[in-house]
């Protein structure tokens, strides 16, 4: 099929290329895909787009659609032949995401198997691409669904619960909200969710990552630079902060036996990054090039923001306060939870990013909540923070279950953790991490054990409710690794162990009007608590949006069949009788 693409990058100099140009090359033809048992893609896309299945946002259609997500599917395409390998040049074929239980062939033979949507991986294959002929690249989607039930099966005695979706969804590092959530459908996509890239080179940058240290009286900042360097080539690396266009400083260091590169350097009188209303959001600009024998091999630029945060918790006489304060300035953090903006995310595009993500500062909001039962969000939408000033609150991707706890998973969670951290530690719009979304309640609703005295983690992994390892060790030590000026916050809602309702600590959740005890809207105000991270009310969309998916005109009024069957707060909520 002719959707999904395969970006390739060539990262080498040749006799047709100077050394330190990058040639990017996207490929929208040459994918096939076809049903195995009888880039950026998603299979759903990929059949809608040939008339294979109907648009399951319409109608019934998500019914009539359901066999896609319990069928293997495998996308198939020929590499383009790259400049013969001489000494010292690799050459790569790199996954940023697979969706999810993935095995992935070059000429037959098995090169990766991945089973979480969440981590990239890059894989050499230097000696496996042929010098003469066709080299073919195989990428098989095993069904979720039923891999999910399966991995369940092996962990009898884990405590199955959770609050929407199926409970094998537990298993597997894939968006929850693919199993249906109380605002969406089940739609079990696979794919080559994210980019597919092959890359040939001597010498490049893999990583480039800046901490920033302001001080607290805003008048200078410290800054660490440190890069890593892929390959045979490249004995230097040179870095330049620029602001505006204009070059604020510049440095190099050799790289070392580690192949890495550190250099310091201090900012007077640095420009700081705002929240949206309370000041500007000035970005610089940090490069990095990597060179042997004074030729450049390759260059990495990233945006980053100079702004010193801190999430406040102190003891008050209401209890413990929970605000946020970004350079020095305490923050009125009005703002909205952001889910995927599609069950198909590869058809969401930037401009589409960009206009949404517009609405929250024309109304006047500088706080994003991306909620833990859907994706680590693409760099776009995180730039786009970063210019527009939304701070980003971003859930670890669990949500609403009591999660197991085992080798395996551990080491899942721990890959996708660098993943995902080293991709988005520079952006200064990322203010705070959670560990998960509801967890907590769920360890409440199902009356699992959790003893908050009790500070001994293995401890935690004999009980009911073993996830407690994850949100306060495993999370927390990844987020200190990796973005230690972030603060880190267990769970959504949490606050030091006390009950998720409790007002008085920590953030909240507050649905007691939307459902739970069903108070009226007029006492909106008396319902708050520390900090408000989620709350709201279910309504229609409009007009236009509901005749799009009515197709009977008969269906048109409140609690027809095909309303209710797009009303998925129904069962969970009761949320018709509302409406």
């Amino acid at each position: 099929m002719k959707r999904a693409s395969l970006l390739l990058r060539t990262l080498f100099p040749s006799p047709k290329m100077p050394p330190s140009s990058i040639s990017v090359h996207e490929l929208k033809d040459g994918w096939t895909v076809k049903q195995t048992d009888a880039s950026d893609s998603d299979v759903h896309l990929d059949l809608i787009a040939h008339k294979k299945i109907p648009d399951p946002f319409i109608g019934f259609n998500e019914l009539d659609v359901e066999w896609v997500g319990e069928k293997s599917w495998t996308y198939k395409i020929v590499l383009p032949n790259v400049y013969a390998s001489r000494p010292g040049t690799v050459t790569v074929l790199a996954f940023d995401g697979l969706d999810t239980f993935a095995t992935v062939k070059l000429n037959g033979k098995t090169i990766l198997k991945s089973d979480n949507m969440f981590v990239s991986h890059r894989v050499d294959v230097t000696k496996a691409v042929r010098v003469d002929g066709d080299d073919v690249l195989e990428i098989e989607f095993e069904p979720a669904l039923f891999k999910a039930r399966e991995i369940q099966k092996q962990h009898p005695d884990h405590a199955w619960h959770c609050m929407n979706g199926e409970p094998a969804r537990l298993t597997t590092r894939k968006a929850q909200y693919h199993w249906g959530w109380d605002w969406g459908p089940v739609l079990m996509t696979c794919g080559p969710w994210k980019d597919v890239r092959l890359e040939t080179y001597n010498g490049r940058l893999a990583d480039l990552w800046v901490d920033i240290d302001v001080k607290e009286s805003l008048k200078s900042a410290k800054v660490t630079a440190r890069a890593q360097v892929e390959g045979n080539s490249g004995d230097n690396v040179s870095f330049t902060l620029s602001l505006a266009g204009k070059t604020i400083l510049k440095s190099s260091a050799k790289v070392d036996a580690n192949q890495t590169i550190q250099v310091e350097f201090n900012v007077d009188s640095p420009a700081l990054w705002y929240p949206n209303g309370y000041g500007t959001q000035p970005l610089y600009e940090i490069s990095a090039t990597l060179s042997s024998q004074e030729t450049n091999l390759h260059t990495v630029n990233k945006h980053i923001g100079f702004r010193r945060v801190k999430l406040v918790q102190d003891i008050d006489k209401h209890g413990k306060s929970f605000y946020f304060r970004v350079n020095n300035l305490d923050i009125f953090c009005g703002g909205s939870d952001w889910i995927p903006a599609d069950n198909f995310t590869p058809r969401i595009t930037d401009d589409k990013y960009k206009r949404w993500l517009r609405l929250m500062v024309d109304g006047n909001q500088c706080m994003i909540r991306v909620w833990g039962g859907g994706i680590w969000e693409p760099d776009v939408f995180y730039s786009l923070c970063d210019q527009l000033g939304i701070m980003v609150w971003q859930d670890f991707l669990f949500g609403c279950g009591n999660y197991p706890a085992y080798p395996e998973i551990f080491k899942s969670i721990e890959a996708e953790c660098e993943s995902q951290l080293k991709r988005l530690r520079h952006h200064p719009s990322i203010v705070i991490y959670a560990g998960n979304n509801e967890d907590y309640q769920c360890q409440e609703q199902y009356g699992l054990t959790y003893n908050y005295e009790d500070k001994d983690p293995q401890n935690w992994l004999k009980t009911d409710f073993p996830a407690r390892y994850i949100y306060e060790k495993l999370l927390p030590e990844a987020v200190d690794k990796y973005c230690p000026s972030v603060p880190y916050h267990p769970g959504s809602p949490w606050g030091d162990g006390k009950p998720t309702s409790d007002p008085t600590v920590g953030d909240l959740h507050q649905w007691n009007v939307w459902h739970g005890t069903q108070e009226k809207y007029q006492i909106f105000d008396h319902l708050g608590g520390r900090f408000n991270s989620e709350f709201g009310m279910e309504a229609f969309p409009h007009l236009q949006t509901i005749k799009e998916f009515v197709t009977d005109d008969f269906e048109l009024y409140p609690q027809s069949h095909t309303l209710d069957f797009h009303n998925k707060g129904k069962l969970t909520h009761d949320a018709s009788q509302r409406i």
